[in-house]
C-alpha cells in the first residue's frame, strides 16, 4: 500500500493493521500490486486513465528502488530502447 494509507485511515478515525514486509515479500507484493493496478488500468474509464497510470508509474518506481535502480537510470534504458527498437506508437501488432 502506498505509505500515506495508514496515516489516512486513522484521521478517518480507524486504526489500520499495517505488517511491514521483509524484502522478498516486499518485492513479491509489488509485483502482485503492478498486476492489480495494470487490470485496473485495463478497466478504466477513458477520465480514469492517467490517474491508473500514475498507479501503474508509483508501483514500478518502488520496483526499481526495491531492485537497486534510481528511476533516472530506468528512464535512461528506456531511451536506449526506444533509439534501438522505437516505441509503441506505430499501433503494430506482430503476428504469430
Amino acid at each position: 500500500m502506498r505509505d500515506r494509507i495508514p496515516e489516512i485511515i486513522r484521521e478517518d478515525g480507524r486504526e489500520p493493521v499495517v505488517t511491514v514486509l521483509g524484502e522478498a515479500d516486499y518485492r513479491a507484493a509489488l509485483l502482485e500490486k503492478l498486476f492489480e493496478e495494470s487490470t485496473e488500468l485495463r478497466e478504466a474509464a477513458v477520465t480514469e486513465v492517467a490517474e491508473e497510470i500514475a498507479d501503474v508509474l508509483e508501483v514500478l518506481r518502488a520496483i526499481a528502488k526495491v531492485h537497486g535502480h534510481e528511476w533516472a537510470d530506468i528512464v535512461k534504458v528506456a531511451e536506449v530502447k526506444r533509439a534501438e527498437r522505437g516505441a509503441f506508437l506505430g499501433r503494430f501488432y506482430l503476428e504469430g
